[in-house]
């Protein structure tokens, strides 16, 4: 009898773009079209390299701050949002902005906002120095400590223990942050909860899809940025949930043989900033060493979708009238 290939691949459903990340992609695609380049982008629209690469060299322009764009100039902010203080020193500038900011990481600013507003201290827990956790928490800095970690729970200090509210950065470890809540409240019995869930369903619904198939992996490959939290995340939930070996890539060239070793069964799955056109490249490689038996694991299905920033929404209103002008 002929053997049977026991090599396959077990395929993380949900994977991949998030609508935040969608519409924050589409909204630099439309000003590019409407406006034509350059189009100012600051920091990175998302984290992920090939999303950068592309837009690149359809003539966006990243730059570090808003004192990197021309005065005048037509400038994106990227889906994790900005602080009030950018949006001055944009409006400083005369700058035509068009706010990306993930409608969920917005939801999180409105909420840090609202307990000052009470006079409440936040604790937001997240990775000091990400983007996202600068915008969050720039809209409240007097009344926010950053906590980036369980272990700096233990250590945190408040002017008022009775009087404590957390929040948390979108994309992070759903378990970790679990744990450094568990240990602020045994050291603040009065920490508030925030009304609703601040890590988005994307991170979540990933790191579900990780979780279910990494016990029956020997190696868990996660194609995502060095720099993307949630990507980051997948490929310790991984490790965390049974996984043999798991490793992070950009794309299908950073595979190394010396990874499949005596390896019968691969997971694959991919962060929330990553054009499935990258796990396509994975699944070829997978298949030319000999893992083309591929199982989808489904854990969710996800139809959520954000319309595209008010100004570009706009913008295509403005062209299209002009066009049927003309026409």
């Amino acid at each position: 009898m002929p053997s049977v290939n026991p090599k396959r691949v077990l395929l993380a459903a949900p994977r991949g773009y998030c609508a935040g990340v969608d519409r924050a992609v589409i909204a630099v695609e439309k000003a590019l079209e409407i406006h034509g380049a350059p189009i100012y982008v600051r920091k990175e629209i998302v984290h992920n390299k090939y999303v950068v690469e592309t837009l690149s060299a359809r003539g966006a322009i990243f730059v570090g701050d808003t004192d990197d764009v021309p005065e005048g100039a037509r400038v994106v902010f990227s889906a994790h949002g900005v602080s009030p203080a950018v949006r001055d020193a944009a409006a400083s500038r005369s700058l035509v902005t068009i706010d990306a900011t993930c409608p969920l990481v917005t939801k999180v600013h409105k909420e840090a906002v609202r307990f000052a507003g009470a006079n409440q201290t936040i604790l937001l827990i997240g990775h000091e120095g990400h983007e996202e956790v600068e915008g969050t928490a720039g809209e409240a800095p007097a009344h926010t400590i950053v906590v980036n970690s369980p272990d700096e729970a233990e250590a945190v200090v408040v002017t008022d223990p009775e009087n404590v509210v957390w929040l948390s950065q979108t994309t992070l470890s759903v378990d970790e942050t679990m744990e450094t809540v568990r240990r602020l409240r045994a050291r603040f019995p009065k920490l508030q909860d925030p009304p609703s869930d601040d890590i988005c369903y994307a991170t979540q619904n990933r790191q579900v899809a990780v979780k279910k198939l990494a016990p029956e992996c020997d190696l868990v490959i996660v194609v995502g940025s060095a720099n993307s939290s949630n990507s980051v995340r997948l490929v310790e939930v991984a490790l965390q949930s049974g996984a043999s070996a798991a490793h992070r890539i950009d794309r299908a060239a950073e595979l190394s043989d010396a990874w499949f070793e005596g390896v019968t069964t691969v997971g694959l799955s991919s962060g929330a900033s990553v054009p499935e056109i990258l796990v396509r490249d994975v699944l070829n490689a997978l298949a030319e060493r000999g893992y083309g038996d591929v199982e989808e694991v489904r854990t969710a299905t996800e139809d959520l979708m954000f319309s595209l920033p008010h100004e570009i929404r706009a913008d295509m209103k403005a062209r299209d009238a002009e066009q049927r002008g003309s026409g």
